[in-house]
């Protein structure tokens, strides 16, 4: 009996883990902390998007994070990697998420979430402002919140990727961003148990990368409660390439001192210039280094999942659900063990020193920038949504998470198979870290083995 009450026991402790493996994040000013430990967070981050924007067909019942399966064996690789925060583009709200986020939330893996997809009504459309800001489009990007506000890793939700970027948009797109920020934020303070933070991901277009960080990050009338005002901003970033690049031919010291006076949290939504190949990744020690992380909080690496169209992965899966580590991984976690992570994660003094500005129109340089802090009125319908909430939402929650073992096959970049690959638990204040692993040097020496799925069929970026 007592044997009998022990495993029960162990059972029980295991499912309170798994279920509380991360602390919320909140921004503290210009930095994300912990909630609890009031740690400095810095995002280590990777895009997760299988199958690229092609991948997000309607009606599929498929999206990146709606397969335990793909999801255990992309946890294991990153927790391996050192990966804390993964950015996810195009989701199902209606889908059941609940074991691929209770699975990185295990290993203490955050994730940042577009509400928005290439779906038609379901982004606003820079041609169109008007029409395509509707209470559709809200009912999507609430329900899109309503599917994750309750994990405890979601770290926050982007309104907008690279909505400013086209010729003209830079005149027309900011109001309506605000907009949607200030719907999202209400609707959020409405019906979520926390503070979620919205923010917006920006091209780099040095033409208005300034006045879109001053439009978007400014207090309207000097008040603090202006929810149009984003709560972090990130920077869709290529320009350190190869090598050779530094600080300052890739322009980093130029945007140490564009983002000096940050009061929010910024950080590179989307990294990894790729021309030459393969990829150095250089710029993570100046990323993580003394001259940037007192602006920067860390960056998102483009992207996990190999695409036969651009070359960017870390990864490649084949269709039979086996994958295979490319040499991008493996620089990249080169890169990432040199981290002092201690350091990454101590106190910014400036962190809440400075005060946004109030908006103006002496905030924007360029003449053809939006200077008008007049924000579209939500629309007919939407004030209804935000005070009643959605109809019929799908509420995700933390589940027990029973599985920790790989069973797919996965090989090192080498061509070996990499045995008893796992997810590893966290204590429940953790955030997962880079560690000191080598990935592809723990592969065996050819690909022979147990583990189900056999050799990789082909490589065409399936889930």
């Amino acid at each position: 009996m007592l044997s009998i009450f022990s495993a029960l026991f162990t059972l029980l402790a295991w499912s309170t883990t798994v279920v509380v493996a991360v602390r919320n994040v909140k921004v503290q000013g210009s930095d994300y902390v912990n909630n609890v430990t009031s740690e400095r967070f810095q995002m280590i981050g990777v895009a997760y998007q299988p199958g690229g924007s092609a991948g997000f067909i309607a009606g599929s019942g498929i999206d990146p994070l709606s397969n335990g399966t793909s999801c255990l064996r992309d946890a294991a690789l990153m927790q391996r990697l050192g990966i804390n925060t993964i950015r996810v583009y195009n989701l199902d709200p209606s889908l059941d998420h609940d074991l691929c986020a209770s699975i990185f939330n295990t290993v203490g893996i955050y994730m940042l979430l577009d509400v928005n997809s290439p779906l038609p009504n379901e982004s606003l459309n820079p041609g169109d402002l008007s029409s395509s800001y509707s209470s559709a489009y809200l009912s999507r990007i609430f329900a899109v919140v309503e599917a994750f506000k309750n994990y405890p890793n979601t770290l926050g939700f982007f309104g907008g990727n690279e909505v400013i970027q086209n010729p003209g948009s830079q005149g027309t797109v900011p109001p309506y961003l605000r907009a949607v920020t200030r719907d999202l934020k209400n609707y959020i303070a409405k019906h979520s148990s926390r503070n979620i933070p919205v923010g917006y991901s920006a091209a780099d277009v040095r033409d208005y990368l300034t006045d879109t960080f001053a439009y978007l990050s400014c207090y309207i009338d000097g008040s603090s409660s202006d929810q149009s005002r984003i709560d972090f901003f990130g920077l869709n970033s290529y320009s350190w390439c190869g090598g050779d690049a530094t600080f300052e031919s890739a322009g980093y010291d130029i945007l140490v001192q564009l983002f000096s006076n940050t009061t929010i949290p910024v950080f590179f939504s989307e990294y990894g210039c790729n021309k030459p190949r393969p990829r150095f990744f250089k710029e993570v020690q100046a990323l993580y280094g003394p001259n940037m992380t007192g602006v920067m909080s860390g960056g998102i690496v483009y992207e996990y999942v190999q695409e036969t169209s651009n070359n960017f992965g870390l990864v490649d899966i084949h269709d039979n659900g086996t994958a295979s580590i490319l040499v991008d991984y493996d620089a990249l976690q080169k890169q990432y063990n040199k981290l002092d992570i201690k350091q990454l994660q101590s106190s910014n003094a400036s962190a809440t020193s400075l005060k946004s500005p109030s908006c103006s129109g002496s905030l924007i340089a360029e003449s053809d920038f939006s200077k008008s802090f007049k924000i579209p009125s939500i629309p007919s319908g939407g004030q209804d949504l935000i005070n009643n909430g959605i109809k019929n939402p799908n509420n995700g929650k933390l589940v027990p998470v029973t599985q920790t073992a790989v069973t797919a096959a996965v090989y090192g970049s080498n061509g070996g198979l990499i045995r008893d690959l796992a997810i590893k638990p966290l204590p429940e204040d953790q955030s997962n870290t880079p560690n000191g692993q080598d990935t592809s040097g723990s592969a065996s020496a050819s690909p022979s083995g147990t583990t189900t799925g056999g050799k990789p069929t082909s490589t065409s970026g399936a889930e």
